[in-house]
C-alpha cells in the first residue's frame, strides 16, 4: 500500500527517468528537481519508510510511532531551521559535496557510485519527486 502511494503503483518503476540537472550554488541546489511542489505528507512516509527512504536507519526523528530509530547520525527535529531548503535539497541529493566522508548514501545519484547491486545499477535511490517531497517535510521540521 504505501508503495502505490509514493510510486503509484504496487512496486517501484522498473524504468528510471533521466535525472534532472542541477545547479549546485552557495552550499545548496536552489532549484527544485520538479515542477511539482514537494508534498510533505509524503515526505513523512519517505523517511519513516525504512525500505524506500531508509533515513531512520541512522536518524531519529520525530516521529514517535516509529520505534528503534537510528543515533549514528544527526537527530532531524529542528533540521528545518537549521539548514534551508536549498541545502537541505543538497544533502539528500549529493551528501559527500558537504562531507566527503560521510556515511550518508547520495540519494539522486547514479554515477561514480561503488558496491552498487545490479538491480539498482542506474537507478536513483529516490526519484525527484520523492527528493522533493523528504525536502518539504524536513524543511517542515521546525
Amino acid at each position: 500500500m504505501l508503495a502505490a502511494l509514493l510510486f503509484g503503483s504496487a512496486a517501484a518503476p522498473a524504468i528510471c527517468a533521466p535525472l534532472a540537472a542541477f545547479k549546485v550554488v552557495d552550499g545548496g541546489i536552489p532549484a527544485a528537481l520538479t515542477d511539482a511542489p514537494g508534498d510533505a505528507a509524503k515526505g513523512r512516509l519517505i523517511v519513516g519508510n525504512r525500505q524506500i527512504g531508509m533515513c531512520l536507519l541512522c536518524h531519529q526523528a520525530p516521529m514517535v510511532e516509529d520505534q528503534f530509530q537510528g543515533d549514528i547520525s544527526s537527530n532531524l527535529a529542528g533540521v528545518g531551521a537549521r539548514w534551508t531548503v536549498p541545502q537541505l535539497r543538497l544533502r539528500i541529493v549529493h551528501s559527500r559535496q558537504i562531507n566527503p566522508a560521510s556515511v550518508m548514501p547520495s540519494y539522486y545519484r547514479t554515477d561514480g557510485l561503488q558496491r552498487v547491486a545490479a538491480s539498482a545499477r542506474d537507478k536513483p535511490i529516490l526519484d525527484a519527486q520523492q527528493i522533493e517531497d523528504v525536502v518539504a517535510w524536513l524543511a517542515s521540521l521546525k
